[in-house]
């Protein structure tokens, strides 16, 4: 996620970081140069006069315009709701550490308060390693060093073996609480409500998934990506008659437009990447991370994260 104070209007104007011309350099330079082509034949091949006047790019050029913009409207929705899910993960492991240290009691306060604080802690860590595993899944990368650090190894060997696991950890999670509820440490009434915490982090997990897992019709982007390339490529013919020299610059904004549109609907339509402009997963574990150490008051392992060159992971 680009992350930068707004520039004056002039330096907006030639930014690159964040920018989708790197995405499309390529298909506007063609277009551009043909403009320029038909625009120096005057839109003749050989002795064949290709003749288009505006009304038939006015009649496309509007749905088109209207298309892209639902395309990215649904494409940012999909993003909007991924960056309300983390945010409600935040939420929910700042709420899960409070209630482990308010409601998870030593019943004899001299012989199991280590016992207790030791599974305040393994909650705290679990929570940790749920984040992170559901954005290594997210991202369909593999670090299971970033999730030792937070397991014991008897329960990675069970979380390495499965399939989802963000899920695996859970269960671990919900197995300390009802562990917590045989001891006595904890009430019926305020395990429900610890439970309730984490079926919520489970749903945000879930949720995820779906948005990973139900791209945009492939018909659809698919129409819109060959109507934008016709668009664009016929338009000098209609163009040329009437502006002359002036055919490719008009081109060339027109094409920069439909094109970057396209682009951009791509970019944002999967969250979860590590594109510049997707959710910075990294940043918010991390920001997890140093929540619930400081909730159980312990040093820092790790600082927060900053943006390198204007951009977080």
């Amino acid at each position: 996620m680009i992350v930068r104070d707004r520039p004056s209007g002039i330096r907006l104007f030639f930014l690159l970081r964040g920018s989708v011309l790197s995405r499309i350099r390529t298909t506007l330079l063609v277009s551009t140069l043909s403009a320029i082509a038909v625009t120096v034949v005057h839109g003749s091949f050989f002795s064949l006069k290709v003749t288009l006047t505006t009304i038939p790019f006015t009649l496309i050029g509007l749905p088109l315009a209207i298309f892209l913009g639902f395309r990215n409207t649904a494409a940012y929705d999909r993003y909007w709701e991924g960056r309300k899910l983390w945010g409600e993960l935040v939420l929910r492991c700042r709420s899960l550490s409070r209630q482990c240290q308010s409601f998870i009691r030593p019943v004899d306060q001299a012989a199991e308060s280590a016992e207790v604080d030791a599974a305040r802690q393994r909650l705290a860590y679990r929570a940790i390693a749920f984040v992170n595993a559901l954005r290594l899944q997210l991202r369909e990368q593999r670090d299971d060093a970033e999730l030792r650090r937070w397991l014991p190894e008897a329960e990675w060997a069970r979380v390495e073996r499965a399939s989802c696991k963000p899920d695996a950890v859970m269960l671990e999670m919900g197995r300390e609480l009802g562990h917590c509820q045989q001891r006595r440490w904890i009430e019926a009434c305020l395990a429900a409500s610890i439970d309730d915490t984490l079926s919520a982090m489970t749903a945000a997990a879930a949720s995820c998934e779906r948005i990973k897992g139900t791209p945009v019709p492939f018909s659809y982007t698919l129409l819109l990506h060959r109507t934008a390339y016709l668009y664009c490529f016929l338009l000098p013919f209609g163009l040329v008659d009437t502006i002359g020299f002036m055919t490719p610059f008009v081109v060339a904004i027109v094409a920069y437009t439909f094109f970057g549109l396209d682009a951009l609907g791509d970019e944002i339509e999967e969250p979860f990447g590590l594109e510049s402009n997707d959710l910075p997963l990294d940043t918010l574990c991390r920001t997890i991370e140093i929540n619930l150490l400081e909730s159980l008051g312990e040093p820092l392992q790790r600082p927060p994260l900053e943006p390198v060159n204007f951009c977080l992971t």
